[in-house]
C-alpha cells in the first residue's frame, strides 16, 4: 500500500493534476497496481466539463491510469522524485470509454506491465467504478532522466 505521501515521493505531478490519491496494491512479482482517484465535485475540470451534467474527462481518465503506470515502475525500477526520471507517455491503444464517471465515484485504477522493450513500457489499463469498467487502454511509457 502507498498513501499520498509516498505518491508525492515519487511522481512529480501536483494538485489539480496529481490524479492517484492511494495505492491499494502492487505486486512486483506480477508487474501489477490498484490505486485509485476519488472524482469529487471540487476538481476544475468540473466547471467546464459539463455546466449541470459534470463528467470526467475522458483525457483524465487515461492520464490516471499513466500515473498509475508510472508508480508501478518507479517501484519496480527502486525510482523516487530525486533520481530526476521523468515517465512520459508515447503512446495509447485501443482506449475505450465504457460508462460516464462522475463526482462522487471512485475509480479504482487497474494496471499490468503487459511488456518492455528498449526503454518502451506497455501496459493493459482498466478504470472501474465498482464492477463496471469506465475505461481501458493499453498504455505505453517510457522512462527518461531529466537532469
Amino acid at each position: 500500500m502507498m498513501d499520498i505521501h509516498r505518491i508525492l515521493e515519487k511522481l512529480p505531478h501536483r494538485y489539480p493534476f496529481l490524479l492517484v490519491d492511494r495505492v491499494l496494491d502492487i505486486d512486483l512479482q506480477a508487474k501489477t497496481i490498484r490505486a485509485i482517484k476519488n472524482v469529487t465535485v471540487n476538481e476544475p475540470c468540473f466547471t467546464g466539463h459539463f455546466p449541470g451534467r459534470p463528467v470526467m474527462p475522458g483525457v483524465l481518465m487515461l492520464e490516471a491510469m499513466a500515473q498509475s503506470c508510472a508508480l508501478l515502475s518507479f517501484e519496480t525500477e527502486g525510482v523516487s522524485l530525486g533520481d530526476n526520471q521523468v515517465f512520459y507517455f508515447v503512446g495509447i491503444d485501443g482506449a475505450r470509454f465504457k460508462r460516464p464517471v462522475e463526482p462522487g465515484d471512485q475509480l479504482v485504477l487497474h494496471a499490468a506491465l503487459d511488456r518492455a522493450r528498449a526503454g518502451i513500457y506497455r501496459f493493459n489499463c482498466k478504470a472501474m467504478v465498482g464492477e463496471e469498467v469506465a475505461c481501458e487502454a493499453a498504455i505505453m511509457c517510457t522512462m527518461r532522466d531529466v537532469g
